[in-house]
C-alpha cells in the first residue's frame, strides 16, 4: 500500500485525540473517546496518551502477527496497553480512555478490515461504487439526548448539561452488552467490531476517516463518497479536512448542519493499492 494521512486538532490550543499511522502492508485509525472536562475517568494520563499507545501497539501487531486474526490483535493491543496505565489508574471505571478503531493490513492476497465504532473505512474497488464500513456501534438509548443537544446553543450551559448528560448515559451503556463496544481497558470489545477480508485485485484504493473528516459527506454533504475519494486521490487527504473546516468556519453556531461540537478532531488517510 501507498499511504498519504494528514490529521488536524479542533482547536489549535488543544491535543488531538486521534492517532493515524501506517506501514506498507498496515494501517491504523483511532479516535479518542472526548469526555466532559467534569467528568472523572479514573485516569492520570488522558485519552491522547491512551491512543498513541494502543495505535503503536495495534500497528506493531497487525505488521509482526500475520498468525493472529486482526480482532485478536486488537484485542492484544488493548491488553499490552492496559498494562501501562499502572495500580494508580481505574481501569474499571466507566470513563476509562476509550477509542473508535479502524484497522486494515494486508494479509495475503486480501485485505483484512477491523472497524469498532463511529469512524469509517471507505473500500474503493475498481469496478463499482464505494463500500462504506463503519459506525457500526450507535447508542439508540442516548439519540434523543443527541438530537437535544444539537438545538441548544454552543458554549451554552443548557449544551453543557445535556452533554454531560449524554456522555454519562453512553458509558454507563458501552461495553456491557447493552450498550456500545469500544477499545478501552477490556479485549473482549475487539471481538464486537465489524471484520472482513477483500480481494486485493478487486482493489484500488481504501481510505480510513474519524468522524470529523467523515462530515466531508455524512454531514455536510460536500460530495459523494465517490467525490471524496477522488479529492483524496488528486489532492491528499488535507484537502478534504481543509474542505470540512472551511464549512465549519462558516457555521461557528451549528445553526445550518446541527452538530455536537462547532469543530471536531479530523483524521483521514488514503491508500492505493
Amino acid at each position: 500500500m501507498q499511504v498519504e494521512l494528514a490529521a488536524q486538532p479542533r482547536r489549535t490550543d488543544r491535543t488531538n485525540e486521534d492517532f493515524a499511522a501506517a506501514s506498507p502492508e498496515a494501517l491504523v485509525l483511532l479516535d479518542g473517546s472526548t469526555s466532559p472536562a467534569t467528568l472523572d475517568s479514573g485516569c492520570r494520563h488522558g485519552i491522547a496518551w491512551y491512543v498513541r499507545r494502543l495505535g503503536v501497539h495495534l500497528l506493531a501487531r497487525l505488521t509482526d502477527r500475520a498468525d493472529r486474526a486482526i480482532t485478536e490483535c486488537l484485542a492484544d493491543a488493548i491488553v499490552e496497553t492496559a498494562a501501562l496505565h499502572g495500580g494508580r489508574c481505574d481501569l474499571a471505571h466507566p470513563n476509562t480512555p476509550a477509542a473508535m478503531v479502524v484497522a486494515a493490513r494486508v494479509h495475503g492476497a486480501s485485505l483484512e478490515y477491523l472497524v469498532l465504532g463511529d469512524s469509517l473505512l471507505v473500500l474503493q474497488p475498481k469496478d463499482g461504487p464505494p463500500r462504506v464500513i463503519g459506525d457500526n456501534q450507535r447508542f439508540p438509548g442516548g439519540e434523543e439526548l443527541r438530537r437535544q443537544i444539537w438545538t441548544t446553543v454552543p458554549g451554552s450551559a443548557e449544551r453543557a448539561a445535556l452533554h454531560l448528560r449524554y456522555a454519562r448515559a453512553v458509558r454507563a451503556a458501552r461495553n456491557s452488552g447493552s450498550g456500545p463496544w469500544i477499545a478501552a481497558a477490556m479485549p473482549k470489545a475487539a471481538h464486537h467490531a465489524e471484520t472482513g477480508f477483500v480481494p486485493l485485485a478487486e482493489l484500488r484504493a481504501l481510505a480510513a476517516l474519524t468522524d470529523g473528516a467523515a462530515r466531508f459527506t455524512e454531514r455536510f454533504r460536500l460530495g459523494s463518497w465517490a467525490d471524496a475519494l477522488r479529492l483524496m486521490a488528486e489532492d491528499g487527504p488535507g484537502e478534504l479536512i481543509a474542505r470540512v473546516r472551511e464549512v465549519e468556519r462558516s457555521d461557528v453556531a451549528c445553526e445550518r448542519w446541527p452538530r455536537g461540537k462547532a469543530h471536531d478532531d479530523a483524521s483521514a488517510l488514503y491508500a492505493r493499492i
